[in-house]
């Protein structure tokens, strides 16, 4: 049990029952053997097909592995080969799409997956590796793209592109990013990585984008993790503790709990760092009490907060406040939210067993 005696492990699989049931479908609601998240729950009829969020997909396809490794079932499995599937049929066929942080973030989920995707994964991963590789420039000192054909580079490209590349054994790369998200987009002031960088027509930085957002932190965390665990030099662990640190101390409100982002995208942002807290609180032993710590801090404050609505929880979009009933222009809506609060307590009950 962790603290307080609470079984994390089965608080997830109640956010997990709860998503899947009112979130995951056929694709149209029709197609045999396909499954995709809807991005709304309550859904106002007739469903768009627009916008289509293709990384909120990779994030599903994430929390059902989480799941999977907590508790195996083959009807889970089928259903995470499905959704793999069905994200590239639902993407026009293709794995790829403008945005280097989207096909970074299926990257890292299919790369878990292994052989539960089946085809998927020996099918995407090399053509997602080589777009990664094609997104970095010299321009701004170093770093991914944000999306072709943009003059940004930013943390949510750089983070989670790392990451990969390190898994998959390009270590070189891997921390080549790393080392160019440190020099150009660690605020020396607070410690936290600002979002991103805008580059001029001749190669130079033009403008900081300053804002601060949850997940920067986390996926420069997890890239740092996973470069200690390679290569072993000490900048990465150094880095790694002084980044939880900043969010401790800059970034979290009281009793440790992490600011939300709204909905949409934003929906993701806390539940992402979450996941890379608690790989860093299993990974680093100088961050086991501190990482842990706060994941536990967010879990209880995410289930404290959450609305029982048709027998299931709902969360809210700000960890420290109630969740209100979900309707349509609420952030509790979106899939995206509930997604954050499932990737949380996933985060938790794998803490809780180590």
């Amino acid at each position: 049990m962790a603290p307080g005696g609470v079984d994390w492990r089965a608080r997830a699989g109640i956010a997990e029952r709860a998503v899947v049931r009112r979130h995951v479908r056929r694709v149209g609601g029709v197609l045999p053997g396909t499954r995709i998240g809807r991005v709304r729950w309550p859904r106002r009829p007739p469903a768009s097909l627009v916008p289509w969020h293709y990384w909120w997909q990779a994030h599903l396809l994430d929390c059902l592995l989480d799941a999977q490794l907590r508790a195996p079932s083959r009807s889970r499995a089928t259903a995470i080969a499905a959704l793999a599937r069905s994200v590239r049929l639902r993407n026009g066929w293709s794995w790829l799409n403008r945005y280097y942080d989207d096909i970074a973030w299926l990257g890292l989920a299919l790369q878990r997956a292994g052989t539960l995707v089946g085809r998927s994964g020996p099918s995407a991963l090399p053509r997602i590796m080589h777009r990664l590789h094609d997104g970095w420039s010299e321009s701004g000192g170093g770093g991914i793209w944000w999306r072709r054909d943009d003059d940004f580079k930013a943390a949510p490209a750089n983070g989670p592109a790392a990451i990969l590349l390190a898994r998959d054994g390009q270590c070189a790369f891997a921390a080549a990013i790393t080392d160019w998200m440190a020099e150009t987009l660690l605020d020396p002031a607070s410690g936290l990585v600002r979002d991103g960088v805008r580059i001029a027509a001749d190669g130079t930085v033009r403008a900081v984008e300053p804002h601060i957002y949850t997940y920067n932190q986390g996926v420069y965390l997890g890239a740092c993790v996973e470069l200690a665990a390679r290569d072993g030099h000490q900048r990465w662990t150094d880095r790694a503790l002084a980044v939880v640190d900043a969010v401790r101390q800059r970034l979290a409100g009281p009793g440790g709990v992490l600011p939300g982002a709204g909905g949409g995208d934003g929906g993701l942002f806390a539940g992402i760092t979450a996941r890379y807290l608690a790989d860093a609180a299993l990974r680093v032993p100088e961050l086991a009490v501190a990482a842990r710590e706060l994941v536990f801090a967010n879990a209880e404050a995410v289930w404290k907060g959450r609305a029982e609505i048709g027998g299931g929880p709902v969360f809210s979009a700000e960890w420290r406040d109630p969740a209100p009933e979900p309707r349509a222009g609420l952030p509790e809506a979106d899939l995206s939210v509930q997604l954050s609060g499932w990737m949380l307590l996933e985060a938790a009950a794998r803490l809780q067993e180590a």
